[in-house]
Formats: C-alpha cells, sequence, structure tokens
C-alpha cells in the first residue's frame, strides 16, 4: 500500500503551490475558488498524514515480528499481541487511504440533509416517518453530530407527512449515503384495534449539503413568495407572513418553509434544501447524459427502490441490498445503526475490489 517516493512528493509539491496560491489577492477575493483549493489542501495534507503514518506502523511491526523470534516465551507472548494490534491499524489505516482515493471522497465529508416522507399505509405511515426521524436522531447523538430540522408536516395524529433535516459533523454523508430508499415497516399499528399486521412504508432521501460557494443561485431565477405559517409556533406563528416558498424557475422546484418565526431563517433553511436538490439534479443530468448511472455495489439508492424491512413482531430488520437480516430492531431503533452501516460499506469496498 505504500506509496512510491516520488508520488508522495508530487504530492507535497502540489500543497506548496496550493499553499502559495491560498494567499494570493487574487483568490482571496475569490471565495468559490478559495474554497475550492482549500478543500484540496485538506484532502492532500490528510492523505500524506496517512501514509506517513502508515510507513510508521510498518516498522512497529517489523519490530514486533523480530520479537516474535524471542526465545522468551513472555516476549513472544506481548509481542504477538502488539502484532496483532498493529496489524489491525494498518489494514485500518488502508482502508482510509483507500476511501481517500475515491472519487467521492469529497462528497463524502459533507454535512447531509435526508427527507423522510411518509409513504403507502396512511397515519401509519406518518408514524414510522417520526420512528425513522427519531432513529436518526438518535445516531446523531452516539456521533456527536448535529441535527437541524429544515422542514416539516406533522400529521393530525403526532407522526410526520414530510420532516427535512441537516445533518452536521464530518463523514455524515458517507454513514447515511446508504439510507435513501423505500423502508418499510411491519407491525401491528397503535390505531388497529383487531391486533392484524399492517405493513406501510416511508421515503428516505439523502443528500450531500452544498455550500453557497459550489453552487451559485441567480436571484433572477428564483421567485419569493411568502405568506403567514400554519401549524406549531405559538401565537404569533400565523400575525406574520413568516413562511417562505422558493421557486426555482428554470426548473419549476419548489420549496416551502414555515417551521421558523422569522422569515429569513426559513428562507435560509429553504435554500439549503433547494441548492442540494438542484446539485443531486445536476448529477443525474450528467450521469444520463453519459449513459452511466453511479450505482454502487449495494443498489442505486433510487427512492423507488426498497431498500431494509422493519418487522416489529419478530424484532427483525433485513437489509435487502446485501441480504443482511438482525435481530435486534429494537436496539436499531434507538440509533444503534452502526453494525449495519460497516456492512453496506463492507459488501461495496469488496464490490470495488472485484472489479
Amino acid at each position: 500500500m505504500a506509496m512510491s517516493i516520488e508520488s508522495r512528493r508530487v504530492i507535497e509539491l502540489r500543497l506548496e503551490q496550493l499553499h502559495k496560491a491560498m494567499a494570493s489577492s487574487d483568490v482571496l477575493k475569490d471565495p468559490r475558488k478559495y474554497a475550492d483549493l482549500s478543500r484540496e489542501y485538506k484532502k492532500l495534507e490528510a492523505l500524506i498524514s496517512r501514509f506517513r503514518e502508515y510507513d510508521r506502523i510498518e516498522n512497529e511491526i517489523a519490530g514486533a515480528k523480530e520479537l516474535m523470534l524471542s526465545q522468551e516465551s513472555e516476549l513472544r507472548e506481548v509481542a504477538e499481541k502488539e502484532y496483532n494490534v498493529l496489524r489491525d491499524r494498518l489494514q485500518a489505516i488502508s482502508d482510509e487511504i483507500e476511501d481517500m482515493s475515491n472519487p467521492d471522497y469529497d462528497e463524502f465529508q459533507k454535512n447531509c440533509i435526508i427527507e423522510i416522507r411518509a409513504g403507502t399505509g396512511g397515519d401509519e405511515a406518518s408514524l414510522f416517518a417520526a420512528d425513522l426521524f427519531r432513529m436518526y436522531q438518535k445516531f446523531v447523538e452516539a456521533h456527536r453530530f448535529k441535527a437541524e430540522i429544515l422542514s416539516s408536516h406533522a400529521s393530525d395524529i403526532g407522526g410526520y407527512k414530510e420532516i427535512i433535516f441537516l445533518i452536521s459533523g464530518t463523514n455524515a454523508y458517507r454513514l447515511l449515503r446508504f439510507e435513501k430508499g423505500v423502508h418499510r415497516v411491519q407491525r401491528i399499528p397503535k390505531t388497529e384495534a383487531g391486533g392484524r399486521i399492517h405493513t406501510s412504508t416511508a421515503t428516505v432521501a439523502v443528500l450531500p449539503e452544498v455550500e453557497e460557494t459550489q453552487l451559485a443561485i441567480d436571484p433572477n431565477d428564483l421567485r419569493v413568495d411568502t405568506f403567514r405559517a400554519g401549524g406549531h409556533g405559538g401565537q404569533n406563528v400565523n400575525k406574520v407572513s413568516s413562511a417562505v416558498r422558493l421557486t426555482h424557475l428554470p426548473t419549476g422546484m419548489v420549496v416551502v418553509c414555515q417551521d421558523e418565526r422569522s422569515q429569513h431563517k426559513n428562507r435560509e433553511k429553504a435554500m439549503k434544501i433547494l441548492r442540494a436538490r438542484l446539485a443531486e439534479a445536476e448529477q443525474q443530468k450528467r450521469d444520463a447524459e453519459i449513459h452511466e448511472q453511479r450505482q454502487k455495489q449495494v443498489g442505486t439508492g433510487d427512492r423507488s427502490e426498497k431498500v431494509r424491512t422493519y418487522n416489529f413482531p419478530q424484532n427483525r430488520i433485513t437489509d435487502h441490498r446485501i441480504g443482511l437480516t438482525l435481530y435486534k430492531l429494537d436496539s436499531i431503533m434507538d440509533g444503534e445503526l452502526d453494525e449495519v452501516i460497516d456492512e453496506l460499506e463492507k459488501h461495496e469496498r469488496s464490490g470495488q475490489h472485484s472489479k
């Protein structure tokens, strides 16, 4: 896995070039250019750091192997334990280097916007959407990320017809990108007196957050409408026109935000959603033009694709893309998604290796 001295020197020279460029007056006057160079600099700096650590651990492994040949049994035992720890660490760094070499690496590092919408199943579908939101909230807390609701549309019985939220934290999109698709639940609804098991669905979309410097939207392409918000928000919610509806005229894309009392905050949140959706639409357009979809081994992530089933009577969760079944639905609904995510990433990585 070690990189040649020549290749590393190329990266180091590029870092020097980037450092000088970022200090130039021309780049400092251009926020988008500065942001692009800064992202490249951080990535290459981290890559060089990983390779140096890889070399250091390789040297430590060589030392441990020598000690494993010792005549003293206690010393050999200690060396074997150290060797196993170092070997696992070396593999982890190798995986990190491979991830950083992935063309999607920069995208993986981003915050992400998750949109959950109730599907088939009426009221039960809206309750399931709320359960999924709670599951992701628990996951966010465990990883010390931050979740911020951008827009929501509650149902009459305490669920969500739709909820859109931003998850902020390094690697947020990488960890949650597999969640996109149709999620199916099988359980006895609280609203069902007869005790029959119902099947309902919710649709999850996961979009990498797009910064303003990465995608500029011409103000002339936007129609902005304000109106009085409905729903929760207190006594003042309907007294001022705080709700915002953005219409992107070239595409007809519409985003509505009304959760905040401030019109400015609602507009800011609506712009985050709009930028993410426009970027996704542009990527899909590019994919169609070159007749190749960015399909991973775990599936396309298309919103019409059933990705997972949550069976409450059996405490079972099944991810259909990789045939993974776990009988620990209760803990997974409490946000313990890491085992599922790890298996999806392993499957994706093994598929890339086989190409």
